[in-house]
């Protein structure tokens, strides 16, 4: 298993590139595949709300884009008085990769601030399964 400060490490670089020139909110996530692999992204905002992408969007976009299929953990990099865990659309788009039981982490720039399962995020979930899909 590859060392949070790896993906700590990738979320922050991923945050600093983040376009938020509308909310100033920026946020990076980078995940861990099934091959070891980390894959970062960051939000992109776009002026014709709400066309923008979610940084964590983007990581799993970056990791199927280089042939991972497996979320193995997941870290969330955000700046805010609460930890900033995934919007609903983002714990949905994570579940498509990753198993109930799979770690989401979540920090701010001083560091980690919590973790929790997908399942405890997104609970009863609908996923690959339901459709007789693998995953």
């Amino acid at each position: 298993m590859t060392d949070l400060s790896v993906l700590l490490a990738a979320a922050r670089g991923a945050r600093a590139r983040a376009h938020a020139p509308y909310s100033g909110f920026r946020v990076g996530a980078a995940i861990l595949d099934e091959a070891g692999v980390v894959h970062a992204g960051c939000n992109v905002e776009n002026a014709a709300y709400p066309v923008g992408t979610c940084a964590e969007a983007g990581a799993i976009a970056a990791m199927v884009a280089a042939g991972g299929r497996e979320i193995r953990a997941i870290l969330i990099l955000g700046d805010g008085p609460e930890p900033v865990t995934p919007c609903g659309a983002c714990r949905q788009r994570i579940r498509e990769f990753a198993s109930p039981g799979t770690v989401i982490h979540v920090a701010d720039l001083d560091g980690l601030r919590a973790r929790f399962s997908l399942d405890a995020l997104l609970p009863h979930s609908f996923g690959p399964g339901h459709l007789g899909a693998a995953g």
